[in-house]
């Protein structure tokens, strides 16, 4: 029964995977600002052009479909150039693989960078991800996203997040937030906690209330979550490199309101 639902599941990664007809944006940043910007232990979030990410943007009512890690040189040295696999994530076909940037060259893309992590602590979580290389990615996901796109309801905003935590609970499977979300646990680091007010155990002083974070599941994150962390920079390549408005070279505005009335 398990091989069945694996190649049954293994047909339907095949068919979500497949481009949609829907039109998506194109990259608001060229090749070598991106790959010049980021740094390791950056969470680069994709808009991605499939079936699945349809089911993803819309259950999140979200740009982002798609999160992976960037690695750096931690597996190749940069002179392996455009081949050199830069990124970890969790693949709906192939599981968790390590990949070249240039991947995602031509999609659009945000850069999410944790802020107060030490150099040992982005390396460790970055082992972390590299060590999940190999694993397979949650058939359970596949399936319930498949079920969404053909039945197509009307799923209520506050339904929606508990639509995303459908993994099936194996920890040696992911998707690709929740393996980036797991990375960053393991060095403690906040993506969206729940804060709880616990009151005193001392009988003497019962008036004082402490907060304590509570971690999220791992299986409740989705890309867009990493975007809303109050603990993650946004960077914009284009931004960083130093942008100047004066430098676009604008047309006269006469001439293009001739050619939309010619």
């Amino acid at each position: 029964m398990k091989s069945i639902l694996g190649g049954i599941g293994k047909i339907l990664a095949r068919h979500l995977s497949q481009p949609t007809q829907r039109k998506v944006r194109g990259a608001t940043n060229t090749p070598a600002k991106l790959k010049s910007t980021l740094r390791k232990g950056d969470v680069l979030l994709v808009e991605g052009a499939s079936r699945f990410s349809v089911a993803i943007k819309y259950l999140t009512q979200s740009t982002w479909s798609h999160a992976a890690l960037y690695i750096g040189d931690t597996v190749d040295s940069s002179d392996k150039g455009e081949d050199a696999r830069v990124i970890v994530e969790a693949d709906i076909q192939e599981g968790i693989r390590l990949m070249p940037l240039s991947i995602y060259y031509q999609r659009h893309t945000r850069i999410c960078r944790p802020v107060g992590l030490s150099a040992k602590e982005i390396d460790s979580l970055v082992g972390y991800a590299v060590s999940k290389v190999g694993g397979q990615y949650d058939l359970k996901n596949i399936f319930d996203l498949a079920r969404y796109l053909i039945q197509r309801p009307l799923v209520p905003s506050h339904w929606r997040r508990r639509l995303l935590s459908i993994g099936s609970g194996d920890p040696t499977r992911a998707i690709c937030s929740s393996l980036i979300a797991k990375a960053f646990h393991s060095v403690s680091y906040p993506i969206l906690p729940e804060f709880v007010l616990y009151k005193s155990d001392d009988p003497t002083q019962p008036e004082i209330e402490k907060e304590y974070a509570h971690i999220r599941h791992h299986s409740l994150f989705a890309p867009s979550d990493f975007d809303l962390s109050p603990y993650f920079d946004v960077i914009k390549p284009t931004v960083e490199h130093g942008f100047n408005p004066k430098q676009i070279n604008w047309r006269d505005p006469n001439e293009v309101i001739a050619d939309a009335h010619g």
